[in-house]
């Protein structure tokens, strides 16, 4: 019952430590070296992996779900700044012929190791980056059955919109066929996208500017490990929505797991 953290950023590697050892998320090994030096091997033996870890959003996304920290899942959050609008303002988003476009290594580990469901996020603009349609084509060919849908944080109480993509993906995509994947992701962006709209009548959201903001200071002058910790925030997912996503694939495993056969799920390994 171990997890698997990569994470290259020594800040937030040492956050998932604190969290690890305070019960906060599954427990398990931080890795700190890049995702590139990462071999087949080395993820053997784990029950549950989360790629560019950030300070473990998924993991805890996974228990606020209800998701067992015994259950093999695998998570990640590929690098946003070769998609990001923000980047492409300075020239930097250079899409999928960027370096930081982590999406083929990820996707080699997956080829190589086969995990029975994958949930993942990214920033919206990867979709006209073409970042969504190499991930479901990837693994689509490796028979995964893919959802994905467009979610924003202030549906779940967040101060802030910070709209991202969510994928996800199950290895047997027979299974799933006229079962509803994508129905039930769909199914929870409505539901979290019904308490944006209540957000944003409530007087929270005006336009692109938040009257309400999160609690963190955006200057760092003299303020010890401030930095670190605005480039952890920034890059964390909000598990609260994460949570929203893995609750609907829960719901929609029901009745595809009384289509099977015998009744019971083959998990592939994790």
């Amino acid at each position: 019952m171990t997890a698997y953290y990569n994470e290259i950023d020594p800040f937030a590697a040492q956050w998932l430590r604190n969290l690890i050892s305070a019960g906060h998320i599954a427990p398990g090994d931080v890795d700190e070296r890049s995702i590139a030096d990462v071999q087949p091997d080395d993820l053997k033996g784990y029950t549950q992996c989360h790629f560019f870890a950030g300070i473990g959003g998924w993991s805890y996304a996974a228990r606020l779900a209800g998701w067992p920290d015994d259950r093999p899942i695998w998570t990640g959050s590929c690098p946003c700044q070769p998609f990001s609008r923000a980047n492409s303002v300075y020239k930097r988003g250079q899409g999928t012929k960027d370096d930081r476009h982590l999406w083929p290594v990820w996707g080699g580990l997956i080829e190589a190791m086969q995990p029975a469901v994958i949930f993942g996020e990214q920033v919206t603009d990867s979709i006209a980056g073409g970042w969504l349609d190499e991930v479901f084509g990837d693994l689509e060919r490796l028979g995964y059955a893919c959802a994905a849908t467009c979610i924003a944080a202030l549906g779940v109480g967040s101060p802030q919109e910070r709209e991202r993509l969510w994928i996800v993906c199950d290895a047997d995509a027979e299974r799933w066929e006229g079962l509803g994947l994508v129905p039930a992701i769909d199914g929870a962006h409505a539901e979290v996208t019904a308490w944006s709209e209540v957000a944003r009548a409530g007087g929270a959201y005006r336009g692109k500017r938040w009257e309400t903001k999160p609690g963190v200071r955006l200057l760092a002058d003299g303020i010890p490990a401030h930095v670190g910790r605005l480039r952890a925030y920034g890059n964390a997912i909000v598990p609260q929505v994460g949570a929203q996503v893995i609750a609907a694939y829960l719901d929609a495993e029901k009745p595809a797991a009384a289509n099977d056969n015998d009744g019971v799920r083959d998990e592939k390994a994790a």
